[in-house]
């Protein structure tokens, strides 16, 4: 096209008219004298201008999509990572509140019985054929062989292998497992022996049993046990709770009676245990078992007229001396060799 001079006139002119018509058309507001004509452009070139929209947007969405793309997967990222940062610091939390009550639950079993102890954390579990856990404690931190183990429940077992910084530990319920027990009240003493991993099955099975001395010696379910102590002290301290009688074998033999044991420690739960680096000054015997649960008092039933049973209600009607009528005519009651006629 050529730019000739009458062109650019035109132009010129037009340019000049429509910002004459936009200002007087920004003036009048609603009353605008030019309100008519935007009425006639808008529904001339409205449906121009919304066909033209719904060819343009698509095209420009997927245009900034395009390119917003790396921005918007960079966003995606930071978030997942804030996320997980987040639910880390969560579980971190509770896992540190959870630790800390065992620790001070921990602190104050050791207390009671007098044990110096140095806290560890079980790391990992034995897959071989013992029950062994691996603590992350070691020689640096003055544990040895055939130390005592515990938690804050009661006995874990003894430490037979130790490194520079880790610690192993074969535990109670071992097969190879034997620690000298004593019952709470009588005071009998006998062994308490692992079964293994078959302990920890269902129906009833316990991961523990114990052998009392004395065949003819009292024992009951729901007693107590706690360790005996060895010679030296070592592998097991004195007093170190162990669990309760749960069912008793009779006797085979008149030599030994056998009893099954719940432990007080969860083995299968371990996490923040204790190995007792010196024993006690005195035998602590019964004092670190936990309390006993009360034991409900039975309550009297009542029969139906509202009296408790096994209290009297009234004298039995038999009594001769109780009759209206021998009361009333004045006759004698009769006496024992009678009663026995």
């Amino acid at each position: 096209m050529k730019d000739t001079r009458r062109t650019r006139v035109v132009l010129g002119v037009l340019l000049v008219v429509a910002l004459m018509l936009i200002t007087v058309d920004y003036r009048g507001g609603a009353n605008s004298p030019l309100r008519g004509l935007r009425g006639v452009g808008a529904a001339v070139f409205g449906p121009v201008e919304r066909v033209s929209a719904a060819v343009v947007r698509p095209i420009g969405n997927t245009l900034d999509a395009v390119t917003d793309a790396p921005g918007e997967r960079r966003r995606a990222d930071r978030l997942e990572r804030e996320n997980q940062r987040l639910r880390e610091q969560l579980r971190s939390g509770g896992m540190d509140r959870t630790r800390a009550a065992q620790l001070d639950r921990l602190l104050g079993t050791a207390g009671m019985g007098g044990y110096k102890i140095v806290a560890a954390q079980v790391i990992s579990a034995g897959q071989g054929f013992e029950d062994t856990v691996t603590l992350d404690v070691g020689s640096r931190s003055g544990v040895k062989p055939d130390m005592t183990v515990m938690s804050a429940d009661g006995l874990v077992g003894r430490v037979t292998r130790v490194g520079p910084a880790t610690a192993t530990v074969l535990l109670a319920t071992d097969v190879t497992s034997s620690v000298g027990s004593r019952l709470e009240d009588s005071r009998e003493i006998g062994i308490v022996q692992g079964r293994g991993r078959r302990g920890f099955g269902g129906g009833g099975a316990t991961p523990m049993r114990f052998q009392l001395l004395n065949a003819n010696a009292p024992m009951r379910v729901g007693q107590r046990l706690v360790t005996l102590g060895s010679q030296g002290e070592r592998p097991y301290v004195p007093g170190v709770p162990i669990g309760m009688v749960e069912r008793i074998d009779e006797p085979v033999g008149g030599l030994t009676r056998t009893a099954y044991i719940r432990p007080f420690t969860r083995f299968t739960t371990l996490d923040v245990v204790a190995v007792v680096v010196a024993p006690p000054k005195a035998d602590p015997r019964d004092a670190v078992l936990p309390p006993k649960p009360p034991s409900p008092s039975p309550s009297p039933s009542r029969t139906p007229s509202g009296t408790p049973s096994g209290a009297p209600e009234g004298r039995p009607s038999g009594r001769a001396s109780d009759r209206p009528s021998d009361r009333a005519s004045g006759s004698p009651s009769p006496t024992t060799s009678e009663a026995g006629d």
